[in-house]
């Protein structure tokens, strides 16, 4: 089938049937429209083609949920946005702190205390727990509750809202401030222990 003269119609109907031709045709077909939605919505760590792929599972997934009431490129098009917002949901719920987005000096601490093995060992573990308790200890009780419900709980921020009670805005402000706190604290700690 060419592209250009693509009937959507009569492809969907043999990819139905399990025609593979019909799906690669399809796929072709689709891919600019994907391609571009993605990029302009993709969550920053995610990969373009693994969003473009995850798109085109659920569309090959989902093609018995097409009743044609609008055109297949539309249809596609929600899929591939919706994708796209819950996999950025995703990411500011759990957001993943990579090695590159970390600052010299706190990569270099972090080698400190992750062993070389790759295992941390029981009194490595204590000790961890202990400095984080003794940084939790230094914030106010609110910024505390914040801190531990969302990173160390990981709760979502509309879970912590729930939970306390507290508008999304004051959840974010505060979880911000705290995790600015926290640094601080840590880096006058590393400071006190190389003067010693």
């Amino acid at each position: 089938m060419a592209e250009e003269a693509l009937d959507v119609k009569a492809c969907l109907e043999q990819v139905k049937q399990g025609d593979e031709d019909a799906a690669r045709s399809l796929l072709r077909h689709l891919h600019p429209c994907v391609i571009r939605i993605v990029r302009a919505h993709k969550p920053p760590r995610e990969s373009e083609e693994d969003v473009v792929q995850n798109v085109f599972i659920k569309v090959f997934t989902r093609l018995d949920q097409y009743a044609g009431q609008v055109p297949l490129e539309h249809w596609v098009s929600r899929i591939a946005v919706n994708t796209c917002i819950n996999q950025l949901k995703r990411e500011k719920a759990r957001p993943e702190l990579r090695w590159a987005d970390l600052r010299e000096e706190d990569a270099a601490v972090l080698e400190n205390l992750v062993p070389e093995s790759g295992h941390p060992t029981l009194e490595e573990l204590v000790a961890s727990r202990e400095l984080v308790e003794k940084l939790l200890a230094r914030l106010p009780p609110a910024d505390r509750l914040v801190v531990s419900l969302l990173h160390l709980e990981g709760h979502t921020v509309e879970e912590v809202r729930q939970i306390t009670g507290w508008n999304i805005a004051l959840i974010k402000v505060r979880a911000f401030r705290a995790r600015l706190k926290l640094r601080k604290h840590l880096h006058r700690l590393l400071r006190e222990e190389r003067k010693s």
